[in-house]
């Protein structure tokens, strides 16, 4: 406390009005700056690169197909085989992409299964004895030497559509009635279900599709269509509305 009575009036009256009356003057805190919010602009994700010959449909969905499997630890490859059977069997209809460097790497004549129908197949089926392919996302198995050479073993992911494949025997074989020279004549030869493909490339191919790949089978299908897990949901929409 300042004594007054000890100082003279000017410095004291000085005192008396720069003090408060409860005491030292106390500095109030500068207002912290404003942070200003930048907005970020994320860079527009890359476009899908449409390897030639597949349709935007079909490989939107192979792409979902193939992530789907990669998320739940069924494939770790980056290849991904397609077979678009919504094409004539006297078509290259069977792709093998790379998708890391968004390269075709084969693409081959196939066949479907004579129960589908004759050079255009319609008809698709999960059950055993019907001769008929299954459409959906598999998954291949270990390549073995059979009846039909070497061959590679589909295992179905899809319930009720596709997951009796390896019981069934389906498989990526080689088969003399499939081949440049008939699909020229306009004829192509069936199967009993199996994606027969040419017998002088079927040892190539089979090699380079290799264990572990994902290979995606697509025709238009409406059952198919409204019960896969493995489709693109967008283009679904999009696929069902054309049917209609």
């Amino acid at each position: 406390m300042i004594n007054r009575l000890n100082l003279p009036t000017g410095i004291a009256l000085c005192l008396a009005a720069s003090i408060p009356a409860w005491g030292l003057a106390q500095s109030s805190p500068s207002p912290a700056p404003v942070q200003m919010q930048i907005p970020v602009t994320l860079p527009p994700p890359p476009p899908v690169v449409i390897p030639e010959g597949i349709s935007a449909e079909v490989w939107h969905h192979a792409l979902a197909a193939h992530a789907e499997a990669k998320t739940a630890g069924q494939t770790t490859s980056p290849l991904v085989t397609v077979i678009d059977y919504s094409r004539p069997a006297t078509e290259k209809r069977l792709w093998v992409v790379d998708l890391q460097s968004d390269s075709v790497l084969a693409r081959e004549y196939v066949a479907h299964g004579e129960g589908s129908g004759g050079l255009e197949a319609t008809r698709f089926s999960n059950r055993d004895g019907s001769h008929q392919s299954s459409l959906g996302t598999f998954i291949t198995g270990e390549t073995f030497v059979g009846i039909r050479g070497r061959s590679l073993p589909l295992h179905g992911l899809e319930p009720g559509i596709n997951d009796n494949a390896y019981t069934r025997g389906l498989l990526i074989h080689g088969t003399q009635t499939v081949s440049e020279a008939r699909a020229l004549r306009g004829t192509m030869g069936v199967t009993e279900g199996c994606a027969g493909v040419p017998s002088k490339s079927a040892k190539r191919l089979i090699n380079l599709i290799g264990t572990g790949t994902v290979v995606f089978v697509w025709y238009p299908d409406r059952g198919f269509l409204t019960k896969s897990a493995y489709l693109d949901h967008q283009t679904v929409a999009e696929s069902l509305e054309a049917l209609d």
